[in-house]
């Protein structure tokens, strides 16, 4: 059985010690350790793996931990056995880029998530999800409908038990009211044109003023829109031989590349989020 352990805390003398020493008195081994302290917040932040012969008893483990440990270095923690696969749902519309990567690696077991359903406010996406054996929702969106869609969206996530959400290039805001029940746990992905080139054709205005570098930017979904904490980002040079269709091509590659980075990411617990940025583990 193995444990992660991620930790936030003030940052002071003995935390490392303390933790790993709680570990070793609870017969674990310590397979992996990496700690970054952010020295302008003053804050200590760690991500800790560690492997146990016998079975925990984690409800005893946690309860340890936090009255040895969280109390006296007043800890943010949180603490994940491997054996628990987290539930993502894919929310999608009509562009099929990133969903076709994102299946492909879960049914590939790259990804070791569970999928119970993917959402989509168009139909259009529904063959791919009957061709993965997926469960396909659809729940149109317009201006008049969008609340009771938002709920209908959260009843869903509820029944399912979703951990997390991934939009895999779904064309709607989501509201305060769906990012409140998952601060933290709804990643988005986008060109990185943004602020400059905003609007339906971004790569057509990139394309006018010829840009030289495109890129992809995963995050977090916070009310501000396309400005919660960057998980993932990457980039490729352009010249001015490539087409608006190239841009295009590039841009989606890199989509569907930075999006699946992000997602690893998350599921395998190497990210925390401090005053809006990130702080990703090795």
């Amino acid at each position: 059985m193995q444990l992660t352990i991620l930790i936030h805390c003030p940052d002071q003398t003995g935390i490392i010690s303390a933790v790993t020493g709680f570990v070793h008195q609870q017969k674990g081994n310590i397979v992996y350790l990496d700690q970054h302290v952010d020295k302008q917040a003053g804050v200590f932040f760690m991500r800790l793996e560690s492997e146990f012969e016998q079975p925990v008893q984690l409800d005893s483990f946690t309860e340890g931990f936090g009255q040895d440990l969280a109390q006296k270095f007043d800890m943010q923690w949180e603490i994940y056995p491997d054996w628990y696969r987290p539930k993502m749902a894919l929310f999608v519309s009509k562009y099929n880029h990133c969903l076709y990567d994102l299946l492909s690696r879960f049914n590939s077991g790259e990804l070791t998530v569970d999928i119970p359903f993917i959402l989509s406010n168009h139909l259009d996406l529904k063959p791919i999800a009957d061709q993965f054996g997926i469960t396909f929702y659809h729940v149109p969106v317009t201006k008049k409908t969008k609340e009771a869609a938002e709920d209908k969206q959260l009843e869903l996530l509820k029944k399912h038990e979703i951990d997390f959400i991934v939009l895999a290039r779904y064309m709607q805001i989501v509201s305060p009211k769906v990012i409140d029940v998952y601060p933290q746990r709804i990643i988005n992905i986008h060109h990185s044109f943004l602020p400059a080139f905003a609007g339906a054709k971004p790569y057509h205005a990139a394309f006018e003023r010829g840009v030289k570098i495109i890129g992809a930017t995963s995050h977090y979904v916070t009310e501000e829109l396309d400005a919660g904490p960057i998980i993932e980002q990457d980039v490729t040079t352009v010249s001015h031989s490539h087409s608006i269709k190239d841009l295009i091509v590039k841009g989606r590659d890199l989509e569907k590349i930075v999006l699946s980075r992000a997602v690893q990411l998350h599921v395998a617990r190497k990210t925390m989020v401090y005053n809006n940025k990130t702080v990703i583990f090795s």
